[in-house]
């Protein structure tokens, strides 16, 4: 039984009246599917819950509920708990994790600073609320510093949080006090310069926050639990000293049962890609902070989140007494019976994370948490899940890779009982070995294995090392045909460019390189192998037309700024604004925007100018099927997300 190999996951804990059935909570997330205008619950925040919740988690804990709906919101469609005319909605929700054995939380918030983007869209001319109006950081036509009476009226509404909360039905209450937000603000030596009673010394700075913890103690009584996430490192110059961190929180243990231990500042770089850690962000990056508090308040509940992936590393965490709960949201969002599949003792099952961040590309622009790399149904919980197929007809898939395997998986799910996947290649995969390649991408080598076997495993036919033609779709004589077959590099007229080896080439390692490396083109997968190949010892040059602080811009905003902070490796020369006109078989030549042009020598040369659709090939594949659909690289080159959910939606709809 998994509960054998997982003993300390699947251990319960009693936190004052609630009964935790495991170790795993499903960390605040904002999934933005409350009512854009009131917050209150709809019928798409219901089920996107009810799916945490089937999880398997012992405790979801909804993010970003704002205790102020009109100042103190960071994002839209974030839930309203602030007065009465909630309380049905709330209940609602709570009722039915309850039908899944799930205990429910708020993360209660003022979102303070972060709150001046949602005021500036209402356009009513208030002011972001802060501690203190930090000269080049603040513009004082957008921020204020808060009064006495703003204070007084923040706390009540944190006590009137609490208590419908508590009316509603859930189970605890988190107090936000980290990421930059009103009350972790008052921590901060960067952001309170206040020189009041509020600020100063570390017990003055501390002085509100624990007066809110306290007020919300007394209102929630002794049976609610408490949970406060809090930061270990902020991650800007002149932040708070972890070790301060610590002396507050043994303060505030009197008040709170957990704290939910995280890292990093809103909206700040590269602060901010800490907070959201992806693959660049070791994994497990938070567990140190947290066996640092765990350490200095042995009887406080102690969860931590931060690139925890897996249940073995889960249990280590646990085993270790570095923590007494941990926090996930990304892994729980790859897969929906995440911990159910743990404690059954399929934990092969669990498709792994590879906190690429596709799933949070929205929230730049619409707000929206919308699909994964492995479950394109995320945020979609409401659509209702896959239909079986009523129509079973034959499908003849072209392509292995991604876009082509979730194809074939998502047939199979369905019921069709005739599908053909066909790959020109030896084993399935596409470009998933190169796109594995960084040391830093341990998700995406799971993922790898875990796709190319789950594949195998579906119970579609598998045609490996075969060329397909139109001669070749003929006598399969589908129904339906699905292009997958990928993209190919982009051939620019530029002379010599056959001195390069492929990028792809370069990322698997299939020839040997030598000591000087010059990749002409800094996109993403440019950039990565610029990473990935001065970490194997190499000099390597990075030449683009772009401008240097546009290097990489096509992956994802979150990754970025990590992304840069590696190319500042000193063993990586980055070009900018530098048109590439010749190569010859020993140096690029490049024209810089002005000035001469350069002569840049090398061992190996590698073509990172891009990929492109086999447009001339698709056509003549798809001709041969009425009904054929195009879906992968094959249709537009993008991430591995985006070949997934295009796969996944077309097989969906079949």
């Amino acid at each position: 039984m998994a509960k054998n190999r997982f003993p300390h996951v699947y251990q319960p804990l009693q936190v004052r009246g609630m009964h935790l059935k495991n170790r795993i909570q499903y960390s605040p997330i904002v999934s933005n599917h409350a009512d854009f205008e009131t917050g209150e619950v709809t019928h798409e925040l219901f089920e996107f819950v009810s799916g945490q919740a089937k999880t398997g988690c012992a405790l979801v804990t909804i993010g970003s509920t704002p205790i102020n709906f009109a100042e103190g919101r960071d994002f839209f469609g974030c839930l309203n708990a602030t007065g009465p005319k909630n309380i049905h909605g709330l209940a609602y929700l709570s009722r039915e994790a309850h039908r899944w054995g799930c205990n429910l939380s708020a993360e209660l918030t003022h979102a303070g600073q972060w709150g001046s983007g949602c005021l500036a869209m209402e356009g009513n001319g208030e002011k972001a609320l802060v501690p203190s109006v930090v000269e080049g950081w603040h513009d004082p036509n957008a921020f204020r510093e808060c009064t006495r009476e703003d204070m007084d009226r923040i706390l009540h509404e944190h006590v009137e949080a609490i208590k419908l909360l508590k009316a509603s039905g859930f189970d605890c209450a988190m107090i936000h006090v980290a990421h930059g937000n009103f009350l972790s603000s008052f921590i901060s030596t960067f952001f309170n310069q206040r020189t009041d009673e509020y600020g100063g010394s570390p017990e003055n700075r501390w002085r509100y926050p624990l007066e809110v913890l306290k007020a919300c103690r007394e209102a929630a009584g002794e049976d609610f639990p408490l949970e406060m996430r809090f930061q270990g490192n902020e991650w800007i110059e002149g932040g708070t000293p972890l070790q301060e961190r610590i002396e507050f929180l043994k303060r505030a243990q009197e008040y709170i049962d957990m704290v939910v231990v995280s890292t990093g500042t809103l909206f700040t770089n590269p602060a901010h890609a800490y907070n959201m850690p992806g693959y660049f962000v070791p994994e497990c990056c938070n567990v140190d902070d947290a066996a640092a508090f765990k350490a200095a308040c042995p009887d406080l509940i102690v969860s931590v989140v931060g690139g925890i992936s897996t249940l073995e590393q889960a249990e280590e965490i646990l085993a270790s007494g570095k923590a007494d709960m941990i926090a996930m949201a990304k892994a729980l969002m790859s897969d929906p019976a995440y911990v159910v599949k743990g404690e059954q003792g399929r934990e092969d099952d669990i498709a792994p994370c590879l906190r690429c961040q596709y799933c949070l590309r929205q929230v730049r622009e619409t707000g929206h948490l919308e699909g994964c790399v492995n479950n394109p149904e995320l945020g979609w919980e409401f659509r209702g899940g896959l239909i079986p197929t009523t129509n079973d007809r034959k499908v003849m898939i072209v392509g292995g890779g991604p876009a082509g395997m979730m194809a074939a998986q998502t047939l199979r799910k369905r019921g069709f009982t005739d599908v053909v996947l066909y790959d020109d290649h030896d084993e399935l995969g596409g470009r998933l070995p190169e796109a594995s390649a960084l040391a830093c991408k341990t998700g995406f080598r799971r993922y790898f294995d875990y796709m190319v076997r789950k594949t195998h495993e579906c119970g579609a036919r598998i045609q490996l090392g075969t060329h397909v033609t139109p001669e070749t779709i003929r006598q399969e004589d589908p129904a339906v045909l699905i292009c997958a077959i990928g993209s190919q590099p982009v051939a620019l007229p530029i002379p010599g460019l056959g001195h390069c080896i492929g990028v792809d080439a370069a990322d698997r390692g299939d020839v040997a390189i030598g000591k000087d490396v010059v990749i002409c083109g800094a996109g993403a997968s440019g950039a990565e192998c610029a990473i990935h190949l001065a970490e194997q010892g190499h000099e390597v040059t990075l030449v683009d037309m772009r401008p240097v602080s546009e290097f990489g811009n096509d992956i994802m905003f979150l990754n970025k700024p990590m992304l840069d902070l590696a190319l500042q490796d000193e063993r990586i020369t980055c070009i900018g604004d530098a048109r590439i006109v010749e190569i010859t078989d020993s140096a690029v030549i490049a024209q810089p925007a002005t000035g001469d042009a350069i002569e840049i020598p090398y061992d190996t040369a590698v073509n990172a100018l891009g990929y492109a659709p086999q447009t001339d090939v698709i056509e003549e594949l798809t001709d041969v099927v009425p009904e054929a659909y195009v879906i992968g690289d094959a249709f537009r080159v993008a991430t591995i997300g985006s070949a997934t959910n295009k796969a996944y939606w077309v097989c969906r709809n079949l």
